[in-house]
């Protein structure tokens, strides 16, 4: 289930005749609340470099197949892309970075650790690189360094030597593995409440594995570029990291101005129903 599609259709201003970038299309759950704003004649163009969920949307997308374009391609590829399909400048970017519910709830995925999986969490299966493979790789230092750093997780040290302990005797190969790992080498009274030990370790490598952080940079430098004057960038984040790094593209442009000075969130009557849209925050700029 989408987020924030209210907010999203408010400040993004869907029109008729205007042309959206959807960066992160997942199950286009996004896209096709644009399209229906901007009916009859709006478009999006939808990049989704995780096959399965390419597929998806394509099927849930398909009465807007006449208005809809999707490019099985990462965001990182958004200039050259728009520029290879004769798009000069948009009305509204819009980027979800959160992990899609598909990539969630597809257990085999190795995403989550609700469900014992291979350890794999790419986005982009073609991708040489999993995560299993990163644990198996990396020195205890640059492990400890890559979980505090991306996982925010004070306790990394900790975690990164119990792991290359227990890899000597043999591989971290599944997901149960390495949450039952992270969980015996954090003593009990540092576990959080409200959630799992293992979910700060996880998001470390999921970023890691996905270079997430990095591909975000590259979307957030182009946006400005493919923007028509006053047109609008809506960029949904889910920790700190993310919105960091939204909030300082955006203050450090002259080509953008923040319609907002804090990040837009989910409403009580929205997280009740969507869990997922709680730690959900929205910045929205406008191209000057």
């Amino acid at each position: 289930m989408p987020v924030l599609v209210e907010e999203v259709l408010q400040w993004l201003k869907p029109k008729d005749g205007g042309v959206y970038v959807d960066a992160t299309l997942g199950l286009g759950g996004h896209s096709r609340a644009i399209l229906e704003a901007s009916s009859p004649g709006g478009r999006v163009i939808g990049f989704e470099w995780d096959a399965q969920a390419e597929e998806r949307a394509r099927t849930r997308l398909a009465e807007f197949a006449d208005r809809v374009l999707i490019v099985p391609a990462s965001y990182t590829r958004l200039e050259s892309e728009l520029s290879r399909l004769g798009v000069g400048e948009v009305d509204g970017l819009l980027a979800d970075l959160g992990v899609s519910s598909l990539q969630l709830d597809s257990g085999e995925r190795g995403f989550s650790f609700l469900a014992d999986a291979p350890l794999d969490m790419r986005m982009d299966r073609s991708r040489d690189l999993d995560a299993a493979g990163l644990l198996a790789i990396l020195s205890e230092s640059q492990l400890a360094d890559l979980i505090y750093y991306y996982g925010e997780e004070r306790q990394a040290r900790r975690i990164a030597r119990h792991l290359v302990q227990a890899r000597e005797e043999q591989p971290i190969a599944s997901t149960r593995q390495l949450a039952e790992l992270v969980a015996a080498a954090i003593p009990k009274k540092y576990h959080p409440r409200r959630v799992h030990v293992a979910t700060k370790t996880f998001q470390a490598l999921r970023i890691a594995v996905n270079g997430e952080l990095d591909n975000i940079e590259i979307l957030l430098k182009a946006a400005p570029a493919v923007l028509k004057p006053g047109g609008r960038m809506a960029v949904i984040s889910f920790h700190s990291l993310e919105d960091r790094l939204v909030k300082q593209a955006i203050e450090g442009s002259d080509q953008l101005q923040a319609v907002h000075k804090k990040p837009l969130e989910a409403r009580a009557e929205e997280i009740q129903t969507n869990p997922r849209a709680r730690s959900a925050k929205m910045r929205v700029a406008e191209r000057v």
